[in-house]
Formats: C-alpha cells, structure tokens, sequence
C-alpha cells in the first residue's frame, strides 16, 4: 500500500496533522492536499477536538508545490501543461482557505525548512512555532513566479512591505530565530512539535468559538475602516454572548474559580 500522505493523530483534545512525504521535504502533490483535507474533515467532525497541529516529517516542514507534477514535456502545449494556475486555483487556494476557516485554532509546528507555498502553509495556521534550524525561503522568483498560496498576502501582514518585499524578490533564507523577531512566527523551541502540541492543549481548554472569532477580526481588520471595525466588533461581542463559554467565563470570574469551557 502507498503511504498517506497526510498522518492523522488525535491527542486528546488535538489533532495533529504530518506531512509525510519526506523523501521531497514534503513538498505538495495534487493527492497530498486531497489527503489533507481529508484530515481536516475528520478533525471537524469529533467534537472532542478543539485544536489542530500541523508539522513535517523528516527534515523538512514543506517545500511547497512538487514540481515533477508540472508536464515540462518538450512539445505542442507545453506552456499550456506547465501553467501553474490550475493547481493553485484547485489545491492551494481552497487548503488555504479552509484552514482560515477551521472551526479550531491551528497551530504550524516548523521543523525544518518552509520554502514557497510551504512558507504560506505556516503562515496560515494562527500561531506558528518553528525548530532552531528551521527557515523559511520565497522560493518563487528563482522560478519566476510570484508568492502564492496567499504568501503575498501574508508576507505583508506579518512583515510589513519593506521586508516583505526584499523577501519576496530575493529569495533569500529566513532563519527561525529572525523569523521570530520579526513576526513571522511566534516562537523558536527545540522541540517544536512539543511546543506546538502543548500550546494546542492550552488553546483547546479556551472558548474555541471565540479565539476563531478573534482570527476573524484581526485577519479583516485591515479591509475596514475603524468604524466598521467597531460595528463588527459590537456584533460579534454580541453572537458570543449567546454562547455557554460567556456564560460559563463571566460566572466564573464571579465566583473565583477555573472556568470549564466546551467550546460551544
């Protein structure tokens, strides 16, 4: 049997999710995302988990898109069979946004190197924490394309222009530790899979519904205005306080004592 792709583990209240092609340092094949959104429904679907953990096997994260699955055949259409449009319109594009819409928290534990879309897979996930050795590269001008898999729109949020763009143009390699310091990534940690998987189980204790509609919030805040920013606010503050976890939050507080939040 061929291996998955994708291997799927529950730890309690966490899923954790593995890349595992890492003969190509994970790099994406059309099957591996069917693979991964394989995963993600399973972790949608049991209610008991309210977080999720994405990491690589072997010495890599991910290397992006595999490139033996573009047809660089010499011969008639051959720009027509190496356009990357489609795979991005039909695998990255809908990866990305069904992270950004997950029902849970996600958390990227980078082990190792995240080149092009790989660097813009751990951008997607909320909070990242990446291993000492680990790096990060916009692979996409060595080939002459551009960031994709929302690595445009990430990198400028998470850098500013200015870095973004030098990033973006050269090529060049983010190590971790700087990707931290300038925002890319929340934290370094020499076992970051371990510090990926602890911080899961502390945000899978907290009111999921909320901490997803604060990805909401800060993802969009820089498509309004301020004002529409206070309107959203007002009427999200106000769908949550229909929630058991306001609820349960406020009456705790009141009372001095842990919350037990369910998530719902």
């Amino acid at each position: 049997m061929t291996a998955a792709t994708v291997v799927y583990e529950e730890r309690g209240p966490v899923a954790l999710l593995t890349l595992n092609r890492p003969e190509t340092l994970n790099s994406f094949t059309r099957q591996m995302h069917r693979d991964l959104w394989a995963a993600l429904d399973r972790a949608e679907a049991n209610e008991a988990v309210r977080a999720l953990v994405i990491t690589g096997a072997g010495r890599g994260f991910c290397a992006g898109a595999d490139l033996a699955e573009f047809d660089f055949e010499p011969g008639p259409g051959l720009v027509e069979r190496a356009d990357p449009g489609p795979v991005i319109d039909q695998a990255f594009n809908p990866t990305v946004r069904r992270l950004q819409g997950l029902r849970m928290p996600t958390v990227a534990a980078v082990n190792g190197v995240a080149a092009g879309a790989g660097a813009s897979l751990a951008m997607t996930c909320d909070i990242a924490i990446a291993a000492p050795g680990a790096s990060f590269i916009q692979a996409f001008s060595k080939i002459g394309l551009i960031p994709d898999a929302g690595g445009s729109w990430f990198l400028v949020e998470r850098l500013g222009l200015a870095r973004a763009m030098a990033l973006a143009m050269t090529g060049d390699k983010l190590p971790a530790a700087q990707a931290r310091d300038w925002g890319m990534v929340w934290d370094v940690a020499e076992d970051c899979v371990g510090a990926s998987l602890a911080l899961a189980e502390r945000l899978a204790a907290m009111p999921t519904k909320a901490l997803v509609a604060t990805r909401a919030l800060l993802r969009d805040a820089s498509t309004r205005t301020l004002n529409q920013q206070l309107d959203a606010e007002r009427d999200t503050q106000s769908a949550l306080g229909r929630t058991h976890d306001y609820i349960e939050g406020v009456m705790a507080f009141r009372e001095k004592r842990p919350a037990r939040f369910k998530g719902a």
